[in-house]
């Protein structure tokens, strides 16, 4: 859910939105605390992923860089308890937008050349397309040019609103996609969806053990499993499989079957595959959304 204070915008072909927590130094109002400070790295790992996910890696670089100055200056001199971020493809160009929930305006500085800060807006006016503040102050943003020479990304597939949504209780370990399967049963029913639940149960199972083996590193070892089973206004089932790496190399090829067979098993005419990065978790999520159809137990 994109949080209420950021920009509505039209136009947008893809978006990432998250919402993250403010926690101030309560002995140095000018310090960032350990917690605060750590933010601006993951987003770098999330906006890393998800621009290699969009197919637009000649970006990365200096998009880490803006947003990395943007919620660095909203984490010192915000004064609401949340900071919004939302990195978005629209128009032809790549736009991130930080709210810190703050009126006052920031200005641009030109740092003399000891100063240990003051740098962050002028690297931004500097590296940004272009670059501004919401009429509101709260809000600001800079913009990168696309290249639409590249391929767009393969879009999470675009559904009806969700009418519910269950998550299951899993472990990290190898046992996770079995426990998955014996309870996708009794979710199903109790979500009644209309539609084959032997081939979603299996889609879901298949999907797990590709998380165990493929999403689990030394990096991200005691990092747990999510799965959640949705389903929509029009009766569409959606299969989210969460894992903690946020990277998914050769996505297509995996889908063809280049790399192992388990993807290009659940693929289908009734199948609908594609992943994207998952902020709340620094990792990712394989998305299967399934259509409706007679009901198989």
């Amino acid at each position: 859910m994109a949080p209420a204070y950021l920009t509505q915008q039209t136009g947008i072909r893809s978006a990432l939105d998250l919402c993250i927590e403010r926690r101030p130094d309560p002995d140095d109002a000018e310090a960032l605390s350990q917690t605060d400070a750590a933010w601006p790295k993951r987003l770098r790992r999330i906006v890393r992923a998800s621009l290699t996910y969009w197919r637009q890696p000649d970006l990365i670089e200096a998009a880490e860089l803006l947003l990395t100055e943007l919620v660095t200056n909203a984490l010192r001199h915000g004064r609401g308890p949340q900071i919004g971020v939302r990195i978005c493809l629209r128009s032809g160009h790549l736009e991130i937008e930080v709210n810190d929930g703050s009126p006052a305006r920031p200005e641009l500085r030109h740092a003399a050349y000891d100063d240990e800060t003051g740098r962050g807006l002028f690297l931004v006016a500097s590296m940004a397309d272009a670059w501004g503040v919401s009429d509101d102050g709260t809000t600001t943003w800079c913009t990168l040019p696309l290249d639409e020479g590249l391929p767009s990304m393969q879009l999470a597939p675009p559904t009806a609103p969700v009418l519910d949504r269950i998550p299951l209780d899993l472990p990290a370990g190898p046992h996770a996609a079995r426990l998955a399967r014996l309870q996708a049963r009794t979710l199903l029913t109790v979500l009644e969806w209309p539609g084959d639940q032997s081939r979603a149960i299996d889609v879901l199972h298949l999907l797990i053990d590709n998380a165990v083996e493929h999403g689990h590193t030394a990096a991200t070892a005691g990092h747990g499993l999510g799965a959640f089973l949705s389903v929509t206004e029009a009766h569409e089932l959606i299969i989210d499989v969460t894992d903690p790496d946020p990277t998914f190399p050769d996505f297509d090829k995996a889908l063809a079957g280049e790399r192992g067979r388990s993807l290009e098993e659940i693929a289908g005419q009734d199948v609908v595959l594609s992943w994207f990065a998952s902020p709340a978790s620094e990792g990712k999520t394989v998305r299967a959304v399934l259509r409706p159809g007679p009901v198989q137990r």
